[in-house]
């Protein structure tokens, strides 16, 4: 009986996180759509604002697979709308032609910190 009652206690918990997790995405939907932007576009912006601030600093799009809850193809087509949007630009890399680094642009820096209020703010509604 006690197991039984850990596995529904274990379960439950689960079930609060996907909810927690399913209400902070929509939230974040919400209120980056009229921005052109989603949840996890904005993540990727904000993880490369983080990663190569300055301008022009670049990031490895394999350093992003592990941080974005995307699979790596579907990472890959994210970058490429966001690119396609003039957010950011994928260059290849010299060392290693397998490799492809991302950068944001001017007009994704400008994006992300007008935008990034918007995110914290939900944020805090959700998980506050």
């Amino acid at each position: 009986m006690a197991v039984k009652t850990a596995d529904a206690r274990l379960e439950a918990k689960w079930r609060d996180i996907l909810s927690a997790h399913a209400r902070t995405m929509c939230e974040i939907d919400r209120v980056l759509h009229p921005h052109g932007l989603g949840a996890s576009d904005f993540e990727v912006l904000d993880i490369l604002a983080s990663e190569a601030p300055e301008e022009g600093a670049q990031c490895r799009v394999q350093n992003l697979v592990g941080r974005v809850h995307l699979s790596q193809s579907a990472l890959s087509r994210l970058i490429g709308r966001l690119e396609k949007d003039g957010l950011v630009e994928r260059s290849v890399c010299t060392e290693d032609r397998r490799g492809v680094y991302v950068a944001l642009t001017r007009k994704g820096r400008d994006l992300h910190a007008e935008v990034l209020p918007l995110q914290r703010a939900a944020l805090g509604r959700t998980l506050g």
